[in-house]
């Protein structure tokens, strides 16, 4: 991403217009994701838009995917960022009346819940990655 879009997400706040086009986004994601797994008969993966964030200018919108088996996350998102084209296509048509232009998407793997379940194992074996951080790794900050 180059840099001089950093900056967008960077802002302390959102504004009302930036949280609503972000829940419209989530909202109608959600329903074409599942619309694409189902279609793709891809009937053993669960995919959910866990947030949306939209830059102040409303041209860029990083999608944030939680993936069902977490293995699968890196390949579900590299898929999506091939069928980005189309998906942007279905959303701009459910989105018409309410947007004026159709932010571009980038999608990115949301493993959260599984960062989630390291701790909780790590905790209930006895470990304690409070005192000790090398028991889990380190996360990027996207």
């Amino acid at each position: 991403m180059p840099k001089q879009y950093l900056s967008y997400f960077c802002t302390m706040e959102e504004s009302q217009r930036q949280r609503k086009i972000s829940s419209v986004l989530q909202k109608d994601l959600a329903q074409i994701l599942n619309r694409l797994l189902k279609d793709g008969g891809a009937s053993n993966l669960i995919v959910s838009v866990t947030k949306v964030s939209v830059t102040v200018d409303l041209s860029l919108a990083k999608v944030y995917v939680s993936v069902f088996p977490a293995d699968k996350g890196t390949q579900v998102v590299s898929e999506l960022s091939a069928l980005k084209p189309s998906i942007k296509h279905q959303v701009a048509l459910l989105t018409k009346n309410q947007l004026r232009k159709m932010p571009d998407l980038s999608f990115f793997n949301d493993d959260s819940l599984e960062y989630i379940g390291q701790i909780e194992q790590a905790v209930k074996g006895g470990q304690n990655p409070i005192t000790d951080p090398s028991l889990l790794e380190r996360r990027k900050k996207s």
